[in-house]
């Protein structure tokens, strides 16, 4: 009975070891993947003779993670399972210093007087700021397009009902995307890029 028991214990730490040898060579593969996409794309201060080298090993990364299978693989959508419960789909490259460009929703104020003004959605609290920021994430993405106009026209409206006497809001959706070290030496600035504009006609 002992004899069976060492077995069946010797059996369950080789199964540990393989699951932990599993779950960091899958850590290590998201991670390289990205590092080796940034230098690919050029966004790191390595010459650019890395660049190929980099794509290279980016492939090889990915086939680790079964990306070069179909998207219908069981291989492929085990892994993407896996790494999603886990919590490791995503490697350093998700946070700084490559940090994606803010998004921004500029609310031009037409007034009956001729004024124009400028103003952005107010919240209250920073939990209600983050949520903002989220939603104005989503907005960039191509798949929320149908209801892009109609969240735009809801923020509007909340600006619009601190201004009655407003007649009129055009509202301009973009990215702000920050200076690069060498221009920021140069006393560059952010630059906005609009994306997207919609214009709301107020009316009693």
């Amino acid at each position: 009975m002992q004899r069976a028991f060492s077995i069946y214990e010797m059996k369950s730490k080789r199964v540990y070891a393989a699951w932990f040898g599993i779950h960091f060579l899958l850590i290590t593969a998201v991670c390289f993947a990205g590092l080796f996409w940034l230098i690919a794309e050029r966004a790191t201060i390595l010459p650019p003779a890395f660049n190929q080298y980099a794509r290279k090993a980016e492939l090889i990364a990915a086939w680790l993670l079964g990306r070069q299978a179909g998207a219908s693989s069981p291989v492929r959508r085990g892994i993407a399972t896996y790494l999603h419960a886990a919590g490791i789909q995503a490697g350093y490259t998700f946070f700084a210093p490559n940090i994606p460009g803010d998004r921004r929703l500029t609310l031009e104020l037409y007034y009956k007087d001729g004024r124009v003004e400028y103003d952005s959605p107010h919240v209250s609290g920073k939990a209600a700021a983050l949520r903002l920021n989220s939603l104005l994430d989503k907005l960039a993405d191509a798949r929320y397009e149908p209801l892009r106009e109609v969240v735009v026209k809801m923020l509007a409206l909340s600006v619009w009902r601190q201004r009655p006497d407003v007649t009129k809001i055009r509202a301009t959706f973009g990215s702000v995307n920050p200076p690069s070290i060498t221009d920021f030496e140069h006393g560059k600035r952010e630059s906005f890029q609009p994306m997207f504009s919609y214009d709301f006609s107020l009316r009693e």
